[in-house]
């Protein structure tokens, strides 16, 4: 075998798991994040993290990281998306910035109730249970009728989504979760962003 054949087969050897590795971190990055409310999450705590932390870089980080494992444990419990919840979070909140009816001591993640000054929207004890209170919401826009809540019902308006299952995708949401027809391209265009981090 001559030199430059050795240092090509050296090459090639030392190269392939690179090569390798990072075909498969960008095919990881490249999974397609799910647009349906009942889809499967693929971003995981630290994910949601970062895109948050990339979108208000002065957000308190721990704050940050508890809401985003409390959308994956609840969202996994009453079999929501928590990539697209904590997408609209980041959408409702501002990233946490609020600045309309709803204020951080409500723990309200997503504008339940919001409708005017005399209505400012629900308030909820805890982060936890503003988020469920959230979750549980889109599992009435999301599923139909025959499908039940895992947990104790927090979310005062769930009874009121009529018809249930009306929004199965982000999509739907405009015109029926908000009155901004933009509302789903919205959501999408986070969604986007969020699955490369």
């Amino acid at each position: 075998m001559t030199n430059m054949k050795k240092i090509s087969y050296l090459y090639l050897i030392l190269t392939l798991p690179l090569v390798l590795f990072s075909c498969q971190t960008m095919q990881q990055r490249g999974t397609s994040v799910s647009r349906e409310i009942t889809g499967t999450p693929v971003l995981s705590e630290q994910q949601l993290t970062q895109y948050f932390m990339f979108k208000n870089p002065s957000a308190d980080k721990k704050q940050v990281q508890r809401l985003a494992r409390l959308y994956i444990q609840e969202g996994a419990y009453e079999g929501i998306n928590s990539d697209v919840a904590f997408a609209q979070m980041c959408l409702e909140t501002g990233y946490l910035t609020f600045g309309n009816l709803v204020v951080p001591e409500m723990h309200n993640y997503c504008g339940l109730g919001a409708i005017d000054a005399a209505h400012p929207g629900e308030w909820f004890a805890t982060e936890q249970i503003g988020v469920r209170a959230h979750i549980q919401h889109l599992h009435a826009y999301a599923t139909t009728e025959d499908v039940r809540l895992n947990g104790t019902l927090v979310d005062n308006r769930y009874k009121w989504v009529r018809p249930r299952g009306k929004a199965p995708t982000i999509f739907e949401l405009a015109g029926t979760w908000a009155a901004d027809p933009l509302y789903g391209e919205k959501l999408d265009a986070i969604l986007e962003k969020m699955q490369t981090f």
